[in-house]
Formats: structure tokens, sequence, C-alpha cells
């Protein structure tokens, strides 16, 4: 009989081509979107029986998705270098730009929702406003890869991860790296701030798990209890918890009070590519190499982490090395719980998929002028901008539909005219 605090699967999605490489959860409770090699975007509606959305528009496979701090958009970053920022709604809009000179690995939208920074295969990050994705500025120093990067609750820092085994601090008022942490065995495959900022949680390769303490840089728990590389590591709201994702196709939640694994999670066919919490943390989601998306109730922190928020303090993190596959304590091992079972009552609920895909992404027309037919009421306009195909939405405020648009002869503007006024 399963033990009501154990986490327990709570939905079941399938509707992706390829492995899903990243999943986030809206705010509000309503969706979660995840990104796969298959280049598109799905966005799962948690109401049952709601239809979910595939939004195709990327080029090569995504390999990373958050929603804003406020729900309103979601942005997913792309091999084929480009970023997307996306209204999570039937009529599939947004916007694209060329992020980086190579692959984009990483997006996350900083707590205030005014900015969001990228991070790619060209060895930088970059960090850009959300209202018109205005570039603010680079920060140079890794000398390969950057898989991962995110900005510090209170927004001042930024950490980054990189596959030349460092993972760099940096103050975003200044654009400096105050500080390197050097890993000296495997790639640094993801990172991840603690809820209070002062602590980092780190996933390597090499099947490692890190915790720093940012304030003395120092190593404050040490985990090894992956058989494969840790794909991603996410901390609980409350702090205590740790949630990491492995090519051993397991899930591990690490109970960072006591310093010992606390539950190992199988399900996954293959490598578990990502899993995130809730922004509650009442729930988390895995993704994985077999096209399946679990999303699962945390159940253990119920009362733990109501008592945690409310009196504004955590427990504080000790130091723990933890170098076994097993428990340092040999009579507390990680609960096993396997999702196997679960999946048989929860494949009947897979929802049906509506596939999103403006013509403009399928076909895009290189050319200067933009014909809109009669009678088209257009909220916004989508055209391709000359000979580089580039993709620009703007938003129509005119209440009458339009006809016809057309560039002037400089191509600097772009002008738009009722049905009744003809060119």
């Amino acid at each position: 009989m399963a033990n009501p605090d154990d986490p327990s699967l709570e939905r079941h999605f399938k509707g992706h081509r390829d492995a899903v490489t990243c999943v986030s959860f809206n705010p509000n409770m309503k969706q979660l979107a995840t990104g796969s090699m298959d280049s598109c975007l799905m966005v799962w509606h948690f109401k049952p029986q709601a239809r979910a959305y595939r939004f195709v528009g990327h080029k090569d496979a995504i390999l990373s998705v958050a929603f804003s701090p406020s729900g309103h958009l979601v942005a997913t970053a792309s091999r084929d270098k480009t970023v997307r920022l996306w209204i999570p709604s039937v009529k599939g809009e947004s916007t694209v730009f060329k992020a980086h000179t190579a692959s984009v690995r990483c997006v996350d939208f900083a707590k205030d929702g005014q900015f969001f920074l990228t991070s790619s295969d060209d060895k930088t990050v970059k960090v850009w406003t959300v209202h018109r994705q205005r570039f603010q500025f680079t920060l140079t120093g890794h000398s390969n890869w950057v898989r991962s990067a995110c900005f510090s609750p209170d927004c001042r820092m930024i950490v980054s991860g990189s596959d030349d085994k460092s993972v760099r601090l940096w103050d975003r008022q200044s654009k400096e790296c105050i500080h390197t942490f050097y890993e000296y065995g495997g790639f640094v495959s993801s990172t991840a701030f603690h809820p209070d900022g002062n602590c980092i949680a780190v996933g390597t390769t090499d099947n490692v798990v890190k915790i720093w303490d940012i304030r003395v840089n120092k190593l404050l728990q040490y985990y090894e209890a992956h058989s494969g590389a840790v794909n991603s590591v996410s901390l609980h709201p409350s702090g205590n918890y740790l949630l990491s994702a492995s090519n051993d196709s397991t899930l591990k939640i690490y109970d960072l009070v006591e310093g010992r694994p606390f539950y190992t999670l199988h399900g996954h066919k293959g490598p578990a590519m990502s899993a995130n919490f809730s922004p509650s943390g009442e729930f988390f989601a895995s993704v994985g190499a077999d096209e399946q998306v679990f999303v699962w109730k945390t159940n253990f922190d119920t009362v733990d982490t109501g008592e945690v928020l409310r009196g504004g303090e955590r427990k504080r993190i000790a130091f723990t090395s933890h170098h076994s596959h097993g428990s340092p304590n040999p009579s507390q091992p990680p609960h096993e719980l396997d999702a196997e079972r679960a999946l048989k009552d929860h494949t009947a609920m897979d929802p049906s998929v509506t596939t999103i895909a403006p013509q403009l992404f399928q076909e895009p027309v290189v050319s200067d002028l933009a014909l809109i037919g009669p009678g088209l009421k257009a909220d916004s306009l989508w055209i391709c901008v000359t000979e580089n195909a580039i993709e620009m939405m703007l938003h129509v405020t005119q209440a009458y539909p339009v006809s016809h648009t057309a560039f002037s002869l400089d191509r600097k503007a772009l002008g738009s005219k009722p049905p009744s006024i003809f060119f």
C-alpha cells in the first residue's frame, strides 16, 4: 500500500515525437510547457480533457523552456540559434530573434519579469529585456559551451555552468565574474540558486550533485547517488529538498537538511532529461528521452513547507559528503518508487493535441511586400522582411480590417491601409 507521504504520479502526457528535453510550470498552475528534439513546444493543460497545444516554429531542437513570472509568456531556446517568446494560447502568437551565433542552451527569466538571459554554445551568456527583446550585455569568460545559467532570486547575480568544467558567479551590475568554482570531473550540465540566494546547486556529467555556499565559496554537500550523468537540478521553494534527473533513467529527491537521498523515482524508459519543482512546490514534473511527460504530487513536504514558508525561515543546510550509491546511513536507504503501475491508470488521460503553426513559420515568403486579404481583422500582423526572411510581429491598433500593407521604397517603414483606400 502506498504511503500518503510519498510522491505520487498525478498526470501523464504524451504527444512529442522525439526526446523531451525541458519542462516548465506556468505559475498559475494551469499549464505545463515542454520542449523537445522534435523542434516543437507543447503546452499541456491541467484541466481534464483540455486539448494540448503544439507550437511549431523552431527549425531545430528546443533545448530550454521557461514561463515568465506572470505566466503570460513562455520562452524557448533552440539549437537553431534563436529564442522565441510565445503567448501560450490557441492563437500561437510569438516573436523570434537570433540570440547567439551557436545553439542556445538555456533561457531563464528574472524574478521581476523585466529581463531574461540566454546561454549558448558560443561560450557566452546574454541578458535581454522582455519588452522588445532589447540586448543589454554579454558575459564572457567561459572557454566552452555554456549549458546552464540562471538569475539569483534577488536578480543581483547570475550563475553559469559550462563544458569548460567551471561554474561562474557573476555580478549583474558590474558584469564581472566574482568567483569561479572548478569541477575536475565532468562537464557542468545544470545550475540552480537556492531560494535564499546563499547557495547554488550544480549537476555534472560525472554523476555528481553539489551544493556550494557562495558567501564563503565552500562546498556544503556532495552527492554521488546517480549511476549516470546528471542532466538537471531543481530546488524546492522551501529550500529543504533538491530534485535531480539523470541519464540512469531515475529521478532523485534529496533531503538537504538531513543530507541524504530521500527518494529514487523510476518510470522513464531511458535518460530522464529534466525535472522541475512547481513554483509552489506542491508538484514536480519530469521529462525523458522516451517522449513522456510525468507530473508528480510532492506530498512529502506538505506540513514542513507550510511551516517554513509561514515562518519566513529555512532550516540550516549542514555539510554532507555522500559518495556511495545509497544512503550514508544503511538503516535509512532512499525510498524506491516506480511509476509503472500508475501509468496504466493515466495513459487514457492523454489529451488531444491541436497543432498551431502560423503559415509564415512553415513557408516564409522572402519578399518586401506583404498582402493581407480584405476582411481579415488583424490584432497582429505577421510579415517576413526582405531577403533574410526575418520574422516580425506587429500589433495593429486600427479598428478596421487591414486590406494591404507595403514597405516604403527605402524599406525603412511599413504602412497599412483600410480596404477603402488603395495603393
